[in-house]
């Protein structure tokens, strides 16, 4: 009897214990969330207005295709110490998953080149909008890639999307167009742009941003569906071609100026924190947002537009009227509307259409955007 008593006190000593450990991780987990929030408005804010505020200061402009290249060099090299990490510092290991990953599987390398070749005139034409638009402004219109992105799943993943989403992407598209009439009248008004600064060429750069940014993403989650290579692994590659083809960007445009002047003329201590912020932001952002959800990250996309904005008022001396309230509180609430989650009868019929799977049940923790720069249980594959 005292035996059985005693075997009962210990299963309720190791119930409460659990109890206590699930409510404590969840307490964790909840502020976390919150950490990630604070994170994700910090990093998508700041970037914008980094890249802004070095590109509009006075005096000597470091070349912006120098310092896509040295981000591409840092995302590289992080995405090797963290292979060599999973394999717990074992050269041989490592670099045998290298040289199988990369040569035996040449073909499967080759992939990336598009994806990376689309990355890399992307994150160029990101320097030439931010240098041609208001933060603000380009803060607002780059939300457009949501639309380009959607548009391409569709395409491109037979994805199907809700009738809320498509609400959203209608009012993201009215949103942006209403911020553009807003801006165009302000400069005919004002001729608020400078000689070194082009509206037009600004507009044109973030639009052609967005549409590679749509379709490079959606081509990579086709390609990371369709394979069983680590995406640590994925990153290495398109670090490679991203590197490659960075360098032969530079040469093209500023090859003469950075034989005559260096590689890194012009480097501040902000243009650094701006490179930074763009080889880690991305991967760091994605790791976050594993405790967050997809309305989470919404949320924090439409609160750093407001930081953005709110920013560019003070350091910028941008004038926020009526017109541009309106645009930009429509892009706002669509950002956040398109990521609520799909209803439950409409995630049912798009599986059921869509048995492969390509198809994401919006309720699932995993994001397209953020979920393939996660580290996943390592897979055996093919040699050469």
């Amino acid at each position: 009897m005292a035996g059985s008593s005693q075997v009962s006190h210990v299963g309720l000593v190791e119930e409460k214990t659990e109890s206590l450990g699930s409510r404590r991780n969840a307490e964790g987990n909840k502020k976390l969330k919150y950490i990630s929030l604070a994170f994700l408005v910090f990093q998508n804010a700041f970037l914008i207005l980094s890249i802004r505020y070095v590109r509009t200061l006075p005096g000597d402009k470091f070349f912006a295709t120098s310092a896509v290249v040295m981000a591409e060099i840092l995302k590289l090299l992080t995405c090797l110490v963290l292979i060599m990490i999973q394999k717990r510092g074992n050269v041989k290991e490592f670099s045998l998953l290298l040289y199988d990953s990369i040569i035996c599987q040449y073909l499967d390398t080759l992939k990336l080149a598009v994806p990376s070749l689309i990355y890399t005139f992307q994150n160029n034409l990101q320097y030439v909008a931010i240098s041609n638009l208001p933060a603000a402004i380009f803060q607002v219109t780059y939300q457009l890639k949501i639309l380009t992105t959607a548009i391409f799943s569709v395409l491109m993943l037979r994805k199907s999307l809700s009738r809320l989403q498509w609400v959203s992407l209608l009012l993201l598209f009215t949103g942006v167009a209403i911020v553009q009439v807003q801006q165009e009248g302000g400069q005919k008004e004002a001729s608020i742009s400078s000689e070194s600064q082009n509206y037009k060429v600004g507009l044109a750069a973030v639009i052609m941003s967005c549409v590679s940014s749509g379709f490079a993403g959606v081509y990579f989650e086709r390609i990371l569906k369709g394979s069983s290579a680590s995406v640590w692994m994925r990153n290495i590659q398109l670090g490679i071609f991203g590197t490659l083809l960075g360098l032969i960007i530079l040469w093209w445009n500023d090859g003469v100026a950075v034989t005559e002047k260096g590689f890194f003329f012009g480097y501040t201590p902000w243009v650094w924190c701006v490179i930074l912020n763009q080889a880690f932001g991305g991967l760091l952002v994605a790791v976050v947002v594993k405790y967050a959800d997809n309305i989470l990250k919404g949320f924090a996309t439409s609160f750093s537009i407001i930081v953005s904005t709110v920013a560019s008022v003070y350091a910028f001396g941008f004038h926020v009227d009526l017109l541009f309230t309106l645009g930009a509180g429509l892009v706002i609430g669509a950002v956040y509307m398109y990521s609520l989650p799909k209803a439950s009868g409409s995630s049912s019929s798009s599986s059921s259409s869509n048995p492969s799977g390509s198809v994401r049940n919006q309720t699932s923790d995993k994001d397209p955007e953020t979920d393939p720069f996660l580290p996943k249980n390592p897979t055996k594959e093919k040699g050469c």
